[in-house]
Formats: structure tokens, C-alpha cells, sequence
């Protein structure tokens, strides 16, 4: 299996250990990752206008130019800016056609690019039981709160429920753990606002990290840098706006995904994490 990579600006600077573990998790399970020559940022956070649509579409036409029919964005925001320009580029003649305009000379978009999050690469295409027939290390004893956030269920697709997503779950299920169900799996965590309105980001990811605590949870995974910010940097303050101590580990699943297919804990990145994991890692014999 063989796709275009979309690192995005976040998994080559501050959320170094999702591309690590990504890159190695997914190379365990026979798959091809071909990073975009010369990829630029989508405009996650600041585009407006026509860059909404011409800056992700861009690295659309490059993966095209490059021979790629599929990429793979393991960012939340960048999977949400490169999907819904793919999808608009192949609906609307109109918005091809403004890009192509605004694209360099040889460069052009035809919009036939499909655009993945690395989850629905996993529980869609490669399939939940061979994950499950090449897992060496069943993640067994650990009880994990799967965090979707805002963005990962969105466009609004075939791909899981904007209100009760599951695929995280399904596929921890698959790894050995116990998922945790809780009522904020796909509230908002407020990463957006983390410089401009830190008390708000604050208050809200304390009300996700609590209940997901509450519920039994003794980690969290998730699958955007900008959510793990929000819960694993600023998880000091959400315990003061919440009341209590809250020491929840937050990992992105592709650090678990390493785990449970035998990849050495010493690779996975988890040392950048500011709530360290390694005590329970320790304990559960990692």
C-alpha cells in the first residue's frame, strides 16, 4: 500500500513524536508513505478568502504532478482544509478554475486527489483484524479515553459520526486496550483559543480530561497536535480550573499503534510529552 504524506507544519516541529511514531507504526504494517515535494501550509488557522481553498488545494496539485492519488494528513485541521478543498475542487468547475489560476506556471489541479486521516487509512483500507493479527504487544491493562475533538469527524462524511464517533475506539479494541467511553469525546477542547483566551482553553479541556477521568480513564489518545497542546501543555491549568489534580498521560494513537505492534518505547517520542507516560509504561512493562 503506497500513499502521499502530508506532514503539515506541526509534525515536523512541535508534535515531532506523531510523525515519528506514524512513520514507524505505519512502515510495521507494510505501508508506503511518500512525503509531497515542496508541500506549503494549508492555512489551518488563518486562511480566509480564496486561500481557504487555494492554499490546501496547492499541495493537491502536487501530489498530482508527483503521480499520487491519495494523501494521508495526520493533522486534525490540515485533514479538515485539504479534504474540503478536494471536495470542493471536484464539485465546483468554478473553484478548480480560481485555483489553477492562482498556481504557478506547469503546476495544474485536475481534482481527482482523495485526502485520508492515517485512522481511516487504518480501521477503512488496511482493515481493524489485520492490525489485530500483527499486534505482538496487547496493550492489555491500560484503559484509554479516545479524544476526537472537533475536526477529525469533519467534513461531515461516510467516515464516523460528527456527535459519537467510534473509530478510534474500534480500533483499540483491536490493539487489546479498554476504551472508556465519556461524554466529551468530541467536545470541543478549545486549542484554537490557546494563546488569545488561555483561561477559556483552560476551562474547557478541563471539562474534557475530567470526565474522561471520571469515567476510568488512566490515558487519552487522540490524533491532533493542536488538541494535545490543549491537553497535555496546558493540563497545569485545567486542573486549577477544574479543582483537582488530573495526571492523565495524552498520546497520540499512533504511539499506541507502535506499542501493541512491538515497536521499542525508546523510539515512539515519548519524552516530548510534558504529562510523562513512562511511570505507567514502566509499570505495564514497556
Amino acid at each position: 500500500m503506497k500513499y502521499g504524506y502530508y506532514p503539515g507544519c506541526t509534525l515536523l516541529s512541535s508534535a515531532k513524536e506523531y510523525d515519528l511514531s506514524l512513520r514507524l507504526s505505519f512502515a510495521q504494517l507494510g505501508i508506503e508513505l511518500v512525503e509531497l515535494d515542496d508541500w506549503s501550509c494549508c492555512g489551518a488557522v488563518h486562511g480566509e478568502g480564496k486561500g481557504v481553498i487555494a492554499l490546501p488545494a496547492r499541495n493537491l496539485a502536487l501530489a498530482e504532478a508527483q503521480g499520487l492519488d491519495t494523501i494521508i494528513a495526520p493533522c486534525s485541521g490540515c485533514y479538515r482544509n485539504l479534504r474540503r478543498a478536494s471536495q470542493s475542487v471536484q464539485k465546483d468547475k468554478a473553484a478548480r478554475q480560481m485555483v489553477n489560476e492562482s498556481l504557478v506556471e506547469g503546476l495544474e489541479l485536475k481534482g481527482n486527489v482523495r485526502v485520508l486521516h492515517p485512522l481511516y487509512v487504518l480501521t477503512h483500507e488496511v482493515g481493524l483484524e489485520r492490525i489485530k493479527a500483527q499486534v505482538v504487544r496487547p496493550l492489555t491493562e491500560m484503559k484509554v479515553a479516545a479524544y476526537y475533538g472537533c475536526m477529525l469527524t469533519r467534513p461531515k462524511d461516510e467516515f464516523d459520526s460528527t456527535e459519537r464517533p467510534t473509530g478510534l475506539d474500534e480500533l483499540l479494541v483491536a490493539l487489546g486496550a479498554t476504551p472508556v467511553d465519556y461524554p466529551f469525546k468530541a467536545k470541543c477542547c478549545g486549542g484554537a483559543l490557546a494563546i488569545s483566551h488561555s483561561e477559556v482553553t483552560a476551562k474547557l479541556t478541563g471539562k474534557v480530561l475530567d470526565s474522561a477521568k471520571g469515567a476510568g480513564a488512566d490515558t487519552v489518545t487522540l490524533a491532533c497536535p493542536m488538541c494535545h497542546t490543549a491537553l497535555d501543555l496546558y493540563q497545569g491549568k485545567a486542573a486549577r480550573a477544574v479543582g483537582h489534580d488530573l495526571e492523565l498521560p495524552v498520546l497520540y494513537f499512533t504511539q499506541l499503534l507502535g506499542l501493541a505492534l512491538g515497536i521499542e518505547a525508546s523510539r515512539l517520542g515519548f519524552q516530548r510529552h510534558i504529562v510523562s507516560p513512562e511511570p505507567q509504561l514502566a509499570r505495564l512493562g514497556f
